[in-house]
């Protein structure tokens, strides 16, 4: 199976943890590479949410609690975009794309199936959440 292609929200960086995703066969852009520097800094989550609902990139990000913020949570079910969050904030960059690797064909498949979705990955599994 091919890689879709995903957006790397700014949470898991620009450079290392794309570059480990990309060397392991995942299709990706990160914000900074969209919207450029410093542009990067300035975007609100509910604008590169709608983005991506239009472009139908599913999104891999750190930040869970997206859930829990109204406007960003409305923004990534109206755009029907598919989440894919690492359940800790606390690991280094390789110990990050270890974890979206592991998880590689779940979340490969739920990425193609699309729809609004926000899946939780740690180490030891990838669940799906309620919005």
């Amino acid at each position: 199976m091919e890689s879709p292609h995903f957006f790397v929200d700014r949470s898991l960086g620009a450079v290392q943890v794309p570059q480990l995703l990309r060397q392991a066969g995942w299709n990706l852009t990160t914000l900074v590479e969209h919207y450029g520097k410093p542009a990067d800094e300035m975007v609100a989550d509910v604008d590169w949410l709608a983005l991506c609902g239009e472009h139908g990139w599913p999104v891999l990000m750190k930040d869970e609690k997206i859930r829990y913020r109204t406007a960003e949570r409305e923004a990534l079910v109206s755009a029907g975009v598919t989440a894919f969050c690492l359940a800790s904030g606390n690991l280094r960059s390789t110990e990050m794309a270890e974890v979206f690797i592991r998880h590689r064909d779940v979340v490969w498949e739920k990425a193609v199936a699309g729809g609004a979705a926000i899946w939780v990955l740690s180490r030891q599994q990838a669940r799906l959440t309620e919005l």
